[in-house]
């Protein structure tokens, strides 16, 4: 019970100080949203006081009023649940827009990280438990990929396998001529289609990571002396192999895709803007070049819970797997 309340205490001063520079980074950028959106409303001449006012209130900016008192009205509103009004996508309310987007990039950026991060540790389990073999072999091929940049790749993939022989669309969530978003088949189907090929790109990005990783760590383990041990008493070769050296090579691995689970809501911005897929990255590159401060900070909000939930999480997770955690905390 003390190991649980000393992660819950640290996490909600963590996700505090979170909150607080997610209120403060916006409005240290230059620009006015004020402005952005009297142009965008297509406003000629003088505007009068009462009007930049109702605007400045609509869009939580009230120059009139100090940072501190902002900053607890912000505290406030997100206690109520209300995010405020997008202005790249006005009127629409901030949680609206994130609602839309969120599910998308969850989707597609998420079974990405799943997936290869589940390929990418069995297949270092197998390398480092069978080091030289064809399988080992592969690691400077996977780690060759995840250095090349990522935009490169992307659009490398696009060239050949959209542009040259038309296997995957150029770009989009779904078919927008012949489906509507619904709960049916061919919806399904043809966002199983666009997503396909972003999908490859984070998988083939992003597997030589943990492929390296976990077969590092099961060389290391290999040389243990409980593995020794286990060797002597005549146990199978799968028994130490799963339950002595992966289950304790496994465990940095697990740390690491908590922390990129996390960002996951995030999404990758370049997978969304080369791929122009309807994430909620797309979104957030729409809110920094419109200094949409209500949805920048909506954004930051989701992906700051999204972070320190999934490594609160996985802390409680290690405590189980790992005891002894538990035993020095």
């Amino acid at each position: 019970m003390h190991y649980l309340l000393r992660k819950l205490l640290f996490y909600v001063a963590a996700c505090w100080a979170a909150l607080t520079l997610n209120f403060f980074i916006p409005r240290l950028m230059p620009g006015d949203p004020v402005d952005l959106m009297l142009s965008k409303l297509a406003v000629k001449g003088p505007v009068s006081p009462t009007t930049r006012t109702a605007i400045e209130a609509l869009l939580g900016t009230n120059s009139d009023s100090s940072l501190r008192h902002q900053y607890v009205t912000y505290l406030q509103q997100l206690v109520s649940g209300d995010l405020g009004t997008s202005v790249a996508y006005f009127p629409t309310p901030v949680s609206s827009v994130i609602g839309q987007t969120l599910p998308w990039t969850v989707g597609l950026i998420g079974l990405a990280a799943v997936i290869s991060f589940a390929v990418g540790v069995l297949l270092g389990r197998a390398a480092g438990w069978r080091r030289g073999s064809w399988i080992d072999n592969l690691i400077p091929f996977t780690t060759m990929l995840q250095s090349v940049p990522y935009f490169w790749l992307a659009l490398l993939l696009l060239f050949l396998l959209s542009s040259t022989w038309s296997i995957f669309p150029l770009n989009g969530g779904y078919d927008v001529y012949t489906v509507t978003p619904s709960w049916t088949f061919s919806f399904a189907k043809s966002v199983l289609y666009h997503g396909t090929l972003p999908a490859l790109t984070i998988v083939l990005s992003s597997i030589g990571g943990w492929m390296l990783g976990m077969r590092n760590m099961m060389v290391s383990t290999l040389s243990e002396d409980y593995i020794v041990t286990a060797e002597a008493k005549g146990l199978t070769p799968r028994r130490i192999r799963s339950r002595y050296a992966a289950r304790n090579a496994v465990l940095p691995s697990i740390s690491g895709f908590a922390i990129s689970l996390g960002f996951v809501v995030a999404g990758s911005i370049v997978t969304e803007a080369v791929f122009s897929y309807p994430g909620i990255g797309s979104a957030l590159l729409l809110a920094v070049g419109n200094n949409d401060y209500a949805l920048m900070q909506g954004v930051f909000l989701i992906i700051t819970l999204a972070v320190l939930g999934a490594n609160l999480l996985v802390d409680l997770l290690y405590g189980f797997i790992d005891p002894r955690t538990r035993a020095h905390s």
